[in-house]
């Protein structure tokens, strides 16, 4: 049976709220390998879950639980005297994330996080295993936020709010989603946390739907990215935006999109665009141009 472009996005990106409410629930059983208050961590990932990583590095140091980087394994400073190493990787076949962990220190302990049993990488570290939200599209939603919500509630924050908007979001009628289902480019900008949710929304858009974004700090958004905006474009604030950057994205003519939700939340609103803009154009987001599920280098 031949599947519908774009079917398995589609489900996946649908069951989002859900699974991030089973994992909240679930975070309990996870305590025993998630870093502990005060301890020095680092985060690698690669793509998607490099960018998963540097929001919940921002949310963990912010919240006051302890210093957290983020890293790419090729470029990991791991001689900052680190107690943890949290690697996030959903096939659990990534090549960079396997050699690192394969040279990692004895005694530096190191927890993954995949979506995939029996995969090399958990033959590396102690594993906790979410199979339930895998993904057949080579484009990644729900195990990145998924991963993202477990983390969110060990910090002890409550999914249950970001969950109920997120489902608002995905029985919200797609058309309001306004100028950004036409616009020819649009640049996504963050602040802390959401820095790694608007590199994630630039990506998703990219992926899928093959469009020209782009995605910057806020604060740097005016420091050279504004040249890029003009009318047919748009720029994408992830939280809530700094002073002043409406009214700059506003003169150039560019559409400025903002919604009052969490991040986690209007990241769902990228995922659904993304869907979206790559149906309209005729591709099929499931298998997107010269991409795989895995990085895997010989």
């Amino acid at each position: 049976m031949t599947l519908t472009p774009g079917a398995h996005l589609e489900a996946e990106i649908a069951s989002q709220p859900l699974d991030w409410l089973r994992s909240a629930a679930n975070v309990g059983t996870h305590a025993d390998l998630l870093p502990r208050p005060q301890e020095r961590v680092a985060v690698i990932g690669c793509g998607t879950s490099l960018y998963m990583a540097q929001a919940y590095a921002d949310l963990r140091e912010r919240g006051g639980h302890g210093v957290t980087d983020a890293w790419t394994p090729t470029e990991a400073r791991l001689d900052r005297d680190y107690d943890r190493i949290v690697a996030i990787t959903r096939s659990g076949t990534t090549t960079e994330v396997l050699d690192l962990l394969a040279e990692l220190p004895s005694k530096l302990p190191a927890v993954v996080i995949t979506a995939t049993t029996g995969s090399p990488v958990t033959e590396l570290a102690p594993t906790i295993l979410t199979p339930e939200v895998d993904e057949q599209s080579v484009v990644q939603t729900r195990f990145a936020t998924t991963t993202l919500a477990m983390l969110r509630a060990h910090l002890g924050e409550d999914i249950e709010p970001v969950a109920e908007q997120a489902q608002a979001v995905l029985d919200a009628d797609i058309d309001a989603l306004g100028p950004l289902l036409e616009a020819e480019q649009i640049t996504l900008v963050g602040r802390h946390w959401t820095n790694g949710v608007a590199n994630e929304a630039a990506l998703k858009l990219r992926e899928a739907a093959q469009l020209w974004t782009e995605s910057y700090s806020m604060m740097e958004y005016r420091h050279g990215p504004l040249s890029i905006s003009a009318p047919g474009r748009a720029v994408w604030a992830m939280g809530d935006p700094v002073a002043g950057l409406a009214d700059d994205v506003h003169k150039t003519g560019a559409h400025f999109e903002n919604a009052d939700l969490d991040a986690m939340a209007d990241l769902v609103r990228a995922h659904r665009l993304s869907l979206a803009r790559a149906l309209a154009a005729g591709l099929d987001p499931d298998r997107p141009r010269n991409l795989t599920r895995s990085i895997v280098l010989s």
